[in-house]
């Protein structure tokens, strides 16, 4: 990154607050000498947290006070209407003037999109903004979307969850043609509900590189680029494979530490496991997208820790300077006029 880009810094979002992301965004400019943060929060928290890291005076970040904060259990109606100079607000709301190229939070994720959504207001030729992040697999990683913000689902949003994806696997150079596939229970063309059936049909006459079904387990398999579904499956989907990648770690931590013989054999295989658990590490795929949106807005997880908060801005920067939004306007506008989209 060569030219300026300002960001927008929930400060006190997530479980720790500027504890967290104060040196994360101290990280993230030091990495990025034409990188400018604006810090958004109570001003005296975050000085102390910068006095506390050494960040104190830094022309790169800068404090922009907000009076209130979103709790993490708090309706998103409730924050969105009373909440309105909350950290999250504020620092949306720099995204909507233009002072800011992408806002980044670790706070509650409900109220997040409903205050995007509401401040920044959808892309034409979209309904519903969508939650895309970042997965491992065999070879490589692959982005699926949606992963909570949308239960319920047409073939028609799923169309565009598949455009908006597609869009952001080009731009950030995972694929220069991605390979886009429907979450089913089957790989076979009877199977699916009829938004999936119908989902698929529109994505085969467009001229996106469709791919077909896709079973849940052959999703770490690299079998595609991009895979598409409603939020209720994605999160489902998601949450189902951490909770095993989480279960297997307990596992070969018990069975290493069962007797003195495999607490030995843990000391040989110790590069192995250190090497596998770098490449497992969530920390490194922090950071999921809400698409769909009239600005780069980057949702990290609430109990991210330094190292996963600086992913998060990462995944700011990198959506910010490929200028996402105008990106998925433009691919919109060229799919209309071929009518691929009706």
């Amino acid at each position: 990154m060569t030219a300026q880009l300002t960001l927008a810094i929930d400060a006190m979002g997530g479980d720790f607050g500027p504890s967290v992301t104060v040196p994360a965004a101290m990280a993230a400019v030091r990495r990025h000498p034409s990188l400018r943060l604006l810090l958004v929060g109570d001003p005296a928290a975050l000085e102390q947290a910068l006095n506390a890291h050494g960040g104190s005076g830094s022309e790169q970040l800068i404090i922009e006070p907000a009076t209130e904060v979103v709790g993490m259990d708090e309706l998103p109606s409730q924050a969105l209407r009373y909440k309105k100079d909350s950290s999250m607000r504020v620092a949306i709301d720099r995204v909507k003037s233009g002072d800011a190229a992408a806002c980044v939070s670790a706070g509650n994720t409900g109220a997040l999109m409903a205050t995007a959504r509401y401040v920044l207001k959808t892309l034409p030729g979209i309904d519903r903004p969508a939650i895309c992040t970042t997965i491992p697999c065999l070879d490589g990683q692959f982005r699926m979307l949606d992963l909570g913000a949308n239960v319920d689902c047409t073939a028609e949003h799923l169309f565009q969850f598949a455009v908006m994806g597609s869009v952001l696997v080009e731009a950030v150079g995972d694929a220069a043609r991605p390979r886009i596939g429907l979450l089913n229970l089957g790989e076979e063309e009877i199977k699916g509900n009829d938004q999936v059936k119908q989902a698929a049909q529109l994505l085969q006459d467009s001229s996106l590189e469709y791919v077909g079904y896709v079973e849940a387990d052959r999703m770490f398999r690299n079998v595609a680029d991009l895979v598409v579904c409603d939020g209720f499956t994605g999160n489902v989907a998601l949450k189902s494979s951490e909770g095993v990648a989480a279960m297997i770690s307990q596992f070969l931590r018990e069975e290493f530490q069962r007797n003195l013989l495999t607490r030995a054999a843990a000391l040989v295989a110790l590069p192995v496991l250190k090497a596998l658990r770098r490449r497992l590490d969530p920390r490194r795929y922090n950071g999921a997208s809400l698409l769909g949106l009239r600005g780069v807005v980057i949702k990290s997880h609430g109990g991210a820790d330094q190292v996963a908060f600086e992913e998060a801005i990462e995944t700011g920067v990198k959506e910010a300077a490929e200028n996402i939004p105008s990106r998925i306007d433009a691919r919109l506008g060229e799919l209309f006029q071929r009518g691929a989209v009706e």
